[in-house]
């Protein structure tokens, strides 16, 4: 099965993005796709073969699950390659462009959900972190 690839440019430093997405203090603030989700808890070790666990909550206390990963390849302010802890394949690349950052990620969809609605929730929160940063450089 392909890959889906989400895409986001950002107006920051690049070291403020890289910041951002790999410091579980940031990663809180957006890590929804909606605004009745929220990330309360996370925790990463920003090693290879270490791990990073985002609670994923509704709001209204009614589901929340452990998004979880391992870090299988780190090129600081470049890349990052990860293994969900279903065993699918994540890549995030981190592209000076302009002034600002290209953001691809592109993930092997899961079996459960139609990939339309795994693109969708993915680019939400790629969307979050996109404001997030903004708002952080502003």
């Amino acid at each position: 099965m392909s890959r889906i690839e989400v895409i986001v440019n950002i107006i920051a430093p690049l070291e403020k993005v890289w910041d951002c997405w790999t410091q579980a203090e940031h990663v809180k603030h957006w890590n929804f796709a909606s605004d009745d989700w929220h990330c309360p808890e996370a925790h990463n070790t920003l090693e290879e073969g270490k791990e990073f666990h985002y609670l994923m909550a509704a709001k209204d206390g009614s589901f929340s699950f452990d998004f979880w990963g391992t870090f299988t390849q780190i090129e600081p302010l470049k890349n990052l390659e990860i293994t969900l802890g279903d065993g699918r394949q994540v890549s995030i690349h981190f592209i000076p462009e302009g002034e600002g950052v290209l953001i691809k990620e592109s993930f092997e969809p899961e079996n459960q959900n139609p990939t339309e609605m795994q693109h969708m929730g993915w680019q939400m929160i790629l969307n979050n972190f996109k404001k997030y940063v903004e708002q952080l450089s502003a």
